[in-house]
């Protein structure tokens, strides 16, 4: 192709409402379009990305025996209902009502479908085990979409299901799922992404785990031990503390506390440390109002995964009144008098806790001298706080656990049997008995992961793409394309590179050499040949890779020899990682 004639628009200035690198560049460089708040136009630079990196999760998808299908993008909320979710899931899931007054759901994920779409197939054990995907566009309205294609409300996505008549057999295979996603992740030029620990949330299932690029822009906290493989999202990761064991346990007293009502403002109050308090966090459940009162140690923060994980549903911060029974800034567990339906949990930071410093439910008053053991006997611990930089691996015992950030690029779940019950989906063994089937879920944003890509891989001037994601392989330059001979020659390798299929974009526009460099560095692709009359006295054109690493002025005649050979070489650099994984 000829750049002339590529669709979409280059420009040096940053964009202002661009906040992250990888949204500026292809917004600069001509990849897409804003057309509505997470909801973008992909011009073809993009699309031809997209493009790849969807044949790369087709062709790894097709190894592990996986069959591609696709489901509807809009569904009957009939589907959802009977899975429970219709009701379950928050304001992200777009609910309408057709012109028949049927009501309807722009899919965000397709677990119901892919029952509905088997449940008549797998009537027979002997159909066992089995997995289908798609790569479809879906919709999930985000509260806070951001970075340009890292989150966005309409998007397109590989999911895959797999179906099977034993938790054995559906471990082997997520074990095989796990090994693909390492190889598309690899092919695709980011072996440095990371599995982690997840959370399931709304997808349901025990087992889950998120890939991870790691980079100080990404919207997740990781938590990751240095002495060790433990590697968890924040919102998984289980919180280890300690409590140093005292020489005496005080006495509980009650001290006045004017005016002190944060922990903070408490501590500083009475000369003690965070660490030595004991702090209430009160939140209300969405569905009842109903007050939910934790009780965690001073230094520490509530995980609210954890906390929605542990009650079975959602919660807000909670707006507390007079009648209430709750003291706001003054909250403490010894005469809490709330009213009935209150909740009350304790964190485990808050285990053998001697000697703390607690609100005494009475304004302008704290008490000191609090022994969780001797004062609250009744009190039984969960694990409910945020996992903290330096604190305790859950792995392997060492306080060596720091906070990363990261972008997540794909997630899999063993869901076990809670679609396939709640839609009655069942298989006859060969005794003649029904059982349910048990599910595994695999998903991979694309135009994350591209996203993703060109955050891990630019520099100051544009995208440096992997070969087998670019949009193109070889970006030709012809400067001064009004001499006869350099133009005849750039025209002939043109020409030549396309016959031996290398997908190239040709620049041969009438403008400065700086410009045409700049839209170069854009488009990214990974070999950038040079054609010009300075050259063209020696015999030579420039060669050079777009992340720097070859450069040479190359023989005329020897080009397309070159060409070829480097695009081997920056081929089998990607693909011998990906093939090392077994």
């Amino acid at each position: 192709m000829k750049i002339d004639k590529l669709v979409g628009e280059r420009f040096k200035e940053r964009p202002a409402d661009c906040v992250i690198d990888s949204h500026a560049l292809m917004v600069r460089g001509g990849y897409m379009k804003y057309v509505g708040n997470g909801i973008f136009s992909q011009y073809p630079i993009l699309k031809r990305i997209s493009k790849k990196i969807e044949n790369i999760i087709r062709e790894e998808m097709d190894r592990i025996d996986g069959q591609e299908v696709l489901f509807p993008v809009v569904m009957p909320a009939s589907l959802w209902e009977e899975s429970g979710r219709y009701e379950s899931v928050g304001s992200e899931l777009l609910r309408f009502t057709d012109r028949n007054g049927s009501k309807m759901i722009l899919g965000m994920t397709h677990e119901e479908a892919a029952v509905h779409l088997v449940r008549e197939y797998g009537l027979s054990y002997t159909r066992y085990p089995f997995m289908i995907y798609q790569i479809q566009t879906k919709f999930r309205d985000e509260a806070r979409p951001r970075g340009g294609m890292i989150r966005v409300r309409e998007f397109t996505m590989k999911d895959a299901y797999s179906f099977h008549t034993s938790q054995e057999d559906l471990e082997q295979y997520y074990d095989v799922c796990y090994k693909a996603y390492e190889r598309i992740f690899a092919r695709a030029g980011v072996p440095e992404v990371i599995s982690v620990a997840s959370d399931s949330g709304m997808m349901g299932g025990n087992l889950s785990h998120e890939y991870m690029l790691l980079t100080p822009v990404g919207e997740d906290s990781i938590a990751i031990c240095d002495s060790c493989d433990y590697r968890a999202n924040m919102e998984a990761a289980e919180s280890i503390t300690e409590n140093a064991p005292v020489a005496e346990r005080e006495t509980l007293t009650k001290v006045a506390t004017p005016h002190q009502e944060t922990i903070e403002d408490v501590c500083k109050f009475l000369n003690a440390e965070t660490i030595k308090s004991v702090k209430a966090v009160v939140y209300q459940l969405n569905r009842t109002d109903e007050y939910v009162i934790i009780f965690i140690r001073g230094d520490l923060d509530v995980n609210e995964t954890k906390l929605t994980n542990h009650l079975g549903e959602d919660v807000h911060p909670a707006v507390i009144d007079l009648e209430s029974g709750i003291v706001a800034g003054y909250i403490g567990p010894v005469d809490l008098d709330a009213k009935d339906g209150t909740i009350v949990l304790f964190d485990k930071s808050l285990m053998g806790a001697d000697n703390m410093v607690c609100g005494a439910n009475d304004a302008g008053y704290h008490f000191t001298g609090l022994s969780m053991e001797r004062d609250c006997p009744e009190a039984v611990y969960i694990d409910l706080a945020k996992i903290t930089e330096g604190g305790v691996c859950p792995k392997c015992g060492k306080k060596s656990i720091h906070i990363s950030r990261g972008i997540e690029v794909g997630n899999i779940f063993q869901l076990g049997t809670k679609y396939t019950k709640s839609m009655n989906m069942q298989y006859i063994d060969e005794n003649g008995e029904k059982h349910y089937p048990i599910m595994g879920c695999y998903g991979i944003g694309v135009g994350r992961l591209a996203a993703s890509v060109c955050e891990a891989k630019h520099d100051e001037y544009g995208p440096i793409w992997p070969i087998t994601i670019a949009p193109f392989t070889v970006h030709l330059c012809c400067i001064r394309s009004d001499d006869p001979e350099a133009k005849k020659t750039a025209d002939d390798l043109y020409a030549a590179l396309q016959a031996k299929g290398i997908e190239v974009l040709y620049d041969d526009r009438d403008v400065r050499p700086g410009v045409m460099f700049s839209d170069a560095d854009l488009i990214g692709a990974p070999i950038r040949i040079t054609v010009s009359p300075r050259n063209m006295k020696e015999g030579v054109a420039e060669m050079a890779t777009r992340d720097k690493r070859f450069s040479e002025k190359v023989a005329l005649d020897s080009v397309l020899e070159t060409t070829m050979r480097w695009i081997c070489t920056l081929t089998e650099e990607i693909e011998s990682v990906a093939d090392a994984i077994k």
